[in-house]
């Protein structure tokens, strides 16, 4: 199925990003991978090194710039003649509450989260659509089936790339094209400890999301074997990672009493 196949993959410095590279890499794809650090997509591209017959490319990449995607779009058409698969991993985190979470700080969440994911979904889209095969693969979170208190902009985010994605299910019918969204919980990545507190964080900000920390146990890459393995089975959906499932089923069954349940889990 990956075989030959050009995935594209943001993020992919480290966490599940570096993981699905690999774990591509096993599969035959051809790789190009970006990250905002370059000290990150070395380290990737010294891993695929020593996997023989591997062809992987890195690239630096801010995806919160509409330019910089738009012209990795470009170079990878250049470097690889098109892409079949669009992952949108790279994110990032800010806790605090919305009170104490300034409006740069939310634009600053929101431009990595929200519209690093339309970017890269804009700027691969047409030639998938040409070719008529492809995948969009966003990487939303279990925060993008509830909500957590202390994560309103991760939160803003993450239920938009959900919304963004469900609406392309209906609109690539036919197309030969498809989209997935994939919602990982509790995956022990580096993003914890890259993210940031708002510069108001109160006491009970840190509780809150001290709570959503001790959720951070599966291994990125069981999350990584998880979303290749909902990909072969046509899955548009893909629920990975510690609590995920109840999170998901919790949205479903109690949408308007999640919240006080949500204490319960960490």
């Amino acid at each position: 199925m990956f075989k030959d196949k050009v995935v594209v993959i943001t993020g992919a410095g480290s966490g599940i990003g570096r993981e699905l590279a690999l774990q591509f890499a096993d599969a035959g794809a051809r790789l190009a991978l970006s990250d905002i650090s370059q000290a990150g997509m070395d380290q990737t591209l010294a891993m695929l090194a020593a996997k023989p017959g591997i062809t992987a490319r890195g690239y630096v990449l801010d995806v919160a710039s509409s330019q910089a995607f738009f012209a990795h779009a470009e170079e990878v058409k250049r470097d690889f003649g098109t892409a079949h698969y669009i992952i949108n991993n790279a994110g990032a985190t800010i806790f605090g509450t919305v009170n104490n979470t300034s409006i740069e700080e939310f634009e600053w969440q929101l431009g990595v989260n929200m519209w690093g994911v339309l970017y890269g979904t804009k700027a691969f889209l047409p030639m998938m659509l040409a070719q008529r095969e492809g995948c969009i693969v966003n990487i939303s979170s279990v925060f993008g089936l509830v909500s957590f208190p202390t994560q309103g902009a991760y939160n803003m985010s993450k239920f938009a790339v959900r919304g963004l994605t469900e609406c392309l299910w209906s609109e690539l019918e036919g197309t030969g094209v498809r989209a997935v969204c994939v919602h990982p919980g509790g995956i022990k990545t580096s993003i914890e400890k890259a993210g940031r507190s708002c510069a108001a964080a109160t006491d009970a900000d840190r509780l809150f999301s001290g709570q959503a920390e001790k959720l951070l146990k599966t291994p990125p890459q069981d999350c990584a074997a998880d979303i290749i393995r909902g990909l072969r089975k046509g899955s548009n959906r893909i629920i990975t990672g510690n609590k995920s499932s109840t999170m998901f089923w919790l949205a479903r069954l109690f949408p308007n009493m999640y919240p006080r349940l949500l204490r319960t889990l960490a």
